[in-house]
């Protein structure tokens, strides 16, 4: 599956000169800056599993951000001041975040309201949240791994179990992916409504 990102950032005020991402490590190497990035990155990610944070609104994603990013990046928990696109379509302009962020405040305050015994309804409420804020990429980094924990964290107020990044297994990376970059609601909809678990307690 393509992976193909543009920046507009003439300014280079995220990468250094050989186009590798500025780092608290001062990695050069792009390759070993992602290894660098996963192993802290998937420690942090195992801290929000003992002690998740509490969604309180949509600014909540800089909050989960800077905790997953801290050791990685100056710039964790700060919305990009670069515009992206990828495979020619352009996320959100960030001149308008503001906008997408009460947008999406709306989706949650209405999946507030769902019965958490009402599965089909939650998923697709989170399916839509989720392809809202993948469309608003509000980082320049992480952004995947943000909204999949906040989405995760969403689902935990209803007692919902919902691992939309499990260990090897490409099958749901591929189908989280095509849903993702084709603005499907629908997709994801089906995705989470397969992975979604009530807990009893």
């Amino acid at each position: 599956m393509e992976n193909s990102y543009q920046y507009l950032d003439s300014e280079s005020k995220y990468t250094n000169k050989h186009g590798v991402l500025i780092n608290l490590a001062n990695i050069e190497d792009e390759k070993i800056l992602i290894a660098f990035e996963s192993l802290k990155v998937s420690k942090r990610i195992e801290e929000l599993y003992t002690n998740p944070i509490k969604i309180f609104d949509s600014t909540t994603l800089l909050s989960i951000h800077h905790h997953l990013f801290q050791d990685v990046y100056i710039w964790a928990g700060e919305v990009r001041t670069v515009n992206i696109s990828k495979n020619g379509k352009p996320f959100f302009e960030g001149e308008r975040f503001h906008i997408a962020f009460q947008y999406i405040n709306t989706l949650i305050e209405e999946y507030r309201k769902i019965k958490k015994t009402n599965k089909t309804e939650i998923a697709n409420k989170l399916a839509e949240i989720l392809d809202h804020i993948n469309f608003l990429h509000p980082f320049r980094e992480g952004n995947g791994r943000t909204q999949r924990e906040f989405l995760r964290l969403l689902a935990l107020e209803k007692n919902i179990k919902l691992n939309l990044n499990p260990p090897d297994n490409k099958k749901i990376y591929d189908r989280y992916m095509n849903g993702t970059i084709n603005s499907d609601v629908n997709i994801l909809t089906e995705l989470i409504l397969d992975l979604i678990e009530i807990q009893n307690n």
